[in-house]
């Protein structure tokens, strides 16, 4: 079954011992330099998670276009964009721009956001909740508008519309045309996944589930993966429609890679308290890359989805996660994803 793999990269930065990235200058620019690698090693997807008042990627924009200017056909993308920041005309005219200096690369996760370490984050920003808002429907509504902008919907008047009392006749520019195919919904939940196809969104499913039934993560995903499917054609979508999963895998095969992550394999899943209710996370696999192609075999969120993204530890550098790219390649053709 050939599937699209991705890497997907927090791009942490720090100035401790040890960090092979201590700024965020460094971190820009090595997420360049990584998209490069992986289109290289045969990889289909360089994607960004983005966290606001953190040693992370807060802007996206500017990074995935250089990216794009980088290479040729590696797709582009986040995972998610934290809507609470966001105003949605802008996001829709950065996305557009971005997706055009890609030639139609841009694969864009928009959700409304998760726990994260401001308080008032949002509201440092400008975005405040109104009397009887809240940040689930706010986030929906500003998710509606920005795709009907990319759409090509009117969303402003011109002076003339304006005096004639028409409604509004002018689209945001530039639009690229196939991005509102390329979008999805960050879930966390198997209401929200459900919801995301109802709605024609494309599925990232988050790396934990929140409202922990107690079975295994990778089955309570795959069931997640399996109803948006079900509520994306009852709908009577027909554009988009595709899953994605992250994991944490680690094929060994020198002795730096058992330096780093050679006790990381066999811990199971991550279970814990978020948001007010249990959440469950998934194990790392680690082993020899034979041990965690079985691994990702046996995982059936995996099997299901149409992208597998691999969590990328970027703060070990190009060079490392070059080689990392070729191992995580081989253990794909070992799997029949790629030829």
């Amino acid at each position: 079954m050939t599937k699209k793999i991705g890497f997907l990269s927090f791009g942490h930065h720090r100035d401790v011992p040890g960090s092979r990235v201590r700024t965020a200058g460094d971190a820009l620019r090595d997420h360049i330099e990584l998209a490069v690698a992986a289109e290289a090693a045969g990889l289909d997807g360089a994607w960004l998670r983005v966290h606001h008042f953190d040693h992370s990627l807060a802007s996206p924009f500017p990074l995935l276009a250089a990216m794009a200017a980088r290479t040729s056909t590696i797709d582009v993308g986040t995972g998610v964009i934290d809507l609470r920041y966001e105003n949605p005309l802008y996001l829709a005219e950065e996305a557009a721009a971005t997706d055009l200096i890609g030639a139609g690369r841009l694969q864009l996760g928009i959700s409304r956001g998760s726990p994260e370490s401001a308080a008032d984050g949002q509201a440092a920003f400008g975005y405040r909740l109104a009397d009887g808002e809240d940040w689930a429907r706010v986030t929906r509504q500003r998710a509606d508008l920005f795709r009907r902008a990319i759409a090509g919907e009117p969303v402003a008047h011109s002076h003339r519309a304006a005096a004639a009392g028409r409604g509004p006749d002018l689209p945001i520019q530039p639009l690229s045309p196939g991005l509102n195919a390329r979008i999805w919904w960050g879930s966390g939940s198997h209401a929200t996944g459900v919801w995301a196809g109802e709605q024609g969104y494309n599925l990232l499913s988050s790396t934990l589930l929140l409202a922990d039934d107690g079975r295994p993560f990778h089955r309570q995903q795959a069931d997640q993966v399996r109803d948006y499917r079900t509520a994306f054609a009852a709908a009577g979508h027909t554009a988009g429609g595709r899953t994605a999963v992250t994991r944490s895998v680690f094929p060994i095969t020198t002795a730096e890679d058992h330096s780093y992550f050679g006790l990381e394999g066999g811990g199971g899943d991550g279970v814990g308290f978020l948001d007010g209710t249990t959440a469950r996370s998934g194990p790392t696999f680690a082993g020899s890359p034979d041990r965690v192609a079985e691994d990702l075999r046996a995982d059936e969120a995996v099997s299901e989805a149409d992208y597998v993204l691999f969590a990328l530890p970027s703060m070990l550098g190009v060079e490392y996660n070059a080689h990392l790219f070729e191992n995580l390649v081989a253990v794909a053709r070992e799997l029949g994803w790629k030829d």
